[in-house]
Order: structure tokens, then C-alpha cells, then sequence
């Protein structure tokens, strides 16, 4: 109990202390977050070292920030997206992993290796990204609605992705894994079940618990459902963002909707800011000082590409050309799904741990480098953001 509680006092002194002081010199709260992590973590100061169940706790921050979108989302305005969801989201992934595999194949990296490292990177960080966008009060605009169905789709990929996995193994394994079939199949009931019980079920628990008049009772209420959910979907290896985001949409139209947002908004913002921190804490520089020249050129061949890739993409998707280049910036870094991507395919022989390590670090330093390039891209186009609310 100690232990934990000193740890909950470094997290909030390094946030008190870094945030406020990036935020000052014009690089914003994320790379603020990012930097405190670095500190703390097993490469500076070592104030904490567990990071793994860090990382995982933190995961929370990215599953109320969906689940609070979601409460915004109503079903008809989600079914009027499909377009955006699925052909920008299917555009998005199989230009930038077709994109990212040509470019590992031509630095020699094995085929297998190289299609494993192009989907996983092709992914965007869903809390950075939305983070943004909801700063910035952009969720409303074409730019916002891109951005959104195309993270919305990657949540989605998980299935196909996780079950091409085992496949790309040199061996297959012994005890493979469940067949694609099956695990869109349990997705597909999961997701019938739930709906049902948020449509039959849900309103009517809700006006019991509200009845009783106990604030905190409605909230862990509220938090059950939430973490209930999500864990539901992770189990049928759906992504917890999207269980999330589901759990929220069945809230919409709800008369407890507004609320519940406010209950949640504290804790979706100090949750984000300590998912920030894990993956600054998760940064290897052991890897960085071992191959300096080769994590570069990683790091600047995947924001390059996914740049480029998505800029030229943006006019297909309805996004401004004065927000084209932003778009492009925002959605580049790799994705905090990447992280499980890389360990199941660790766990599937597909890579081992030293290009496991090296992915990971290439997507964390990614991560650092999108609120560095928004401040270079605001210094340069200063008059477009001065016009922006937020």
C-alpha cells in the first residue's frame, strides 16, 4: 500500500512539474506528460521501474475517453459514418502497411517480419489523436470526423490482425490459435449481447440506481459498466477502446447521459495523462544506444510515410487543404496497439525479442515526435490555428 502510494505522489509531482512547464514553452500537455515518464522511469531517475502494469492500468485513460465520445455518438449518426469508418479506415491501413512493408523489405528485414511491422505501425495512437482533436474542438469538423472513423476502424482490425499472426509464424505452432472464423464469430455474439442489454436492460437499472439518490453509487455504477464492458470485448479480442465506445453509444440517448460525462471527465483526464506518462517511461534507450542509426531510420521512415501517405490521402477524405498537412501530422506516429500487436506476435515466434524492443521503442519515439512537429506545423501556419476555438 506504501509502495503504491508513493508512487501515485511521483506520478503527480513529475505531471505538476513537467506539463505545466511544456505546456509554457508552446510544446503542450502530451509531450509534457511524455517527458515526465522519461524522467521518472528506469532510464533517468528510476522513481519507478514496474512498468508493464503501469502501462496496463493506465490503458483506463484510453477507454473513458472513447466511452465519453461515445456518449456523444448516437447510433443514427454512427450508422451515417460507415462510410468514413470503413472506406477511410480500409484506405488509411492498406496504403500505410503496404507503404511501411516496401520500405522494410528494401532495409532487409524478412517478409514476415516486415508485413507484421507494416500492419501494426500502420495503426495511429487513438489517445494522442483524439486528444487533439477534442482539444482543439475539431470532432465536429471534416478533419475531426476523418480522424475519428479511421481510429474507430483500426479498433476493429484487431481480430484479422491478431488471427494473421499465428500464420506468419516460420513454425506453426502446436497449440495454434483459435481460427479467424471463430473469433469474428464470438466478436459478432458479444457484440448482439451487449446491445441487447444496453437496449432492454440498461435505462432500467439506471432509473433504479438514480432513484436511490446516492451520488457515488450512480458513478461506480457508471464505472462498472464502463470497465464491465470493455473487459467483455477484450475477451473476444476486441480492443477495450471499442468496448468502450460501445458501452457509450448505448448510453446516448440516455436522460443520465449528461451526468454521467461529468462524473467521468476527471477521471478520463488524469488516466490519459498517466497513460502518457507509462509510454514515456517505457522508452528504451538501451536499444537507442545499441542502434542509434537503425531506430532513426526507423522513426523518421514511418512519420515520413504515414505523413505523406495520409496527405495525400486527406483530399479523398474530405479533410480542408489549409487542415491537409495537420491531418497528416496528427495521425502519423504508430499507435499504442502496436504494443499488442508486437507482444502477440512475440508470443506467435513471428519476431523475436530484439525486434520486439526495437518496434516498440520505434513506436514510443514516434509518439514524442507528433507534438513536436504540431508546433513546428502551428509556427507555420499560425494564422490557420489562431482561427481555431480551444
Amino acid at each position: 500500500m506504501t509502495k503504491m502510494l508513493i508512487d501515485v505522489v511521483i506520478f503527480l509531482g513529475s505531471a505538476l512539474i513537467a506539463v505545466p512547464l511544456a505546456v509554457r514553452l508552446g510544446f503542450g500537455a502530451v509531450l509534457g506528460y511524455l517527458v515526465a515518464g522519461i524522467m521518472i522511469g528506469p532510464w533517468a531517475l528510476r522513481l519507478v521501474t514496474d512498468i508493464d502494469a503501469i502501462l496496463h492500468f493506465s490503458e483506463l485513460g484510453i477507454v473513458l475517453m472513447m466511452f465519453v465520445i461515445g456518449l456523444e455518438m448516437r447510433v443514427d449518426a454512427l450508422w451515417a459514418m460507415r462510410r468514413t469508418i470503413f472506406g477511410y479506415g480500409t484506405m488509411q491501413m492498406t496504403v500505410c502497411a503496404a507503404a511501411l512493408l516496401g520500405v522494410f523489405v528494401m532495409l532487409g528485414l524478412p517478409w514476415r517480419i516486415a508485413l507484421t511491422g507494416g500492419l501494426a505501425l500502420s495503426l495511429s495512437s487513438t489517445a494522442m489523436v483524439m486528444s487533439e482533436l477534442q482539444d482543439r474542438e475539431l470532432m465536429d469538423m471534416p478533419t475531426g470526423r476523418a480522424g475519428f472513423g479511421i481510429l474507430l476502424f483500426q479498433d476493429m482490425a484487431a481480430i484479422p490482425l491478431i488471427a494473421l499472426l499465428p500464420l506468419l509464424a516460420p513454425k506453426v505452432a502446436v497449440s495454434a490459435s483459435e481460427p479467424g472464423w471463430l473469433l469474428a464469430l464470438k466478436a459478432l455474439v458479444m457484440l448482439v449481447a451487449v446491445a441487447l442489454a444496453g437496449r432492454y436492460l440498461l435505462n432500467m437499472v439506471l432509473r433504479v440506481i438514480s432513484s436511490i439518490e446516492v451520488p457515488e453509487i450512480f458513478t461506480a455504477f457508471a464505472l462498472l459498466w464502463i470497465i464491465g464492458i470493455a473487459l467483455l470485448m477484450q475477451t473476444v479480442h476486441l480492443s477495450m477502446s471499442l468496448g468502450a465506445f460501445v458501452a457509450g453509444v448505448l448510453l446516448a440517448d440516455s436522460e443520465h447521459r449528461h451526468q454521467i460525462e461529468v462524473d467521468m471527465a476527471p477521471f478520463k483526464g488524469l488516466l490519459l495523462g498517466l497513460f502518457f506518462i507509462a509510454v514515456g517511461m517505457s522508452i528504451d534507450f538501451g536499444v537507442l544506444l545499441r542502434e542509434p542509426v537503425r531506430v532513426a531510420v526507423l522513426v523518421v521512415a514511418l512519420v515520413g510515410i504515414k505523413t505523406i501517405a495520409l496527405w495525400l490521402l486527406a483530399n479523398r477524405f474530405g479533410v480542408p487543404a489549409t487542415q491537409r498537412s495537420y491531418f497528416a501530422i496528427l495521425l502519423s506516429q504508430g499507435g499504442e496497439f502496436a504494443f499488442v500487436v508486437m507482444a502477440a506476435s512475440l508470443a506467435a515466434g513471428v519476431i523475436d525479442q530484439r525486434q520486439s524492443s526495437l518496434v516498440t521503442l520505434v513506436v514510443a519515439l514516434s509518439m514524442v515526435s507528433t507534438p513536436l512537429l504540431l508546433l513546428v506545423h502551428r509556427r507555420l501556419f499560425q494564422p490557420f490555428f489562431s482561427r481555431e476555438p480551444g
